[in-house]
């Protein structure tokens, strides 16, 4: 047996391996769908958020789960596909709040109904008591990891 089987075979037991591999195919899954309107998953993240209100940068950063470097790369890069413009703040003129554009709202809608057909397809693998219990497994599994 090579290493890599070794190594493949020690982790398979290992309970974060799962929680890994189904985190990357969903991933990759929602990169494929949203790959026709230009965007990662990074940048849909952001989008979704600004369908809720105007963000700043580090208010962005920290809901979408990146650094705030990467969030300024982010914001830089959708800033020139014209689906975000930023603007001082109205109560620190320092700050910059990005909000949607109009394209910006327009890619959005076609973008979610993508992203959500994918988590309707994984959702409907599973039996209604399933899904409730594998959403409840989950949710428990983050409230144990985030009490430290």
């Amino acid at each position: 047996m090579g290493i890599e089987e070794r190594i493949s075979k020690g982790l398979e037991s290992r309970l974060g391996t799962f929680l890994k591999s189904a985190e990357q195919a969903l991933m990759a899954e929602k990169n494929r769908v949203l790959r026709p309107f230009g965007l990662s998953v990074p940048q849909y993240a952001v989008l979704h958020a600004l369908s809720v209100a105007p963000l700043s940068g580090a208010q962005l950063a920290r809901v979408c789960c990146v650094t705030p470097q990467s969030m300024a790369s982010l914001l830089s890069t959708m800033e020139s596909k014209k689906l975000v413009e930023r603007s001082p703040s109205d109560v620190h003129a320092q700050v910059l709040v990005a909000k949607l554009t109009r394209t910006g709202h327009a890619t959005f809608r076609k973008a979610d109904a993508a992203a959500l057909a994918v988590e309707a397809r994984l959702s409907a693998a599973f039996s209604p008591d399933e899904d409730r219990s594998l959403r409840a497994l989950l949710r428990h599994a983050v409230t144990t990891l985030s009490t430290g």
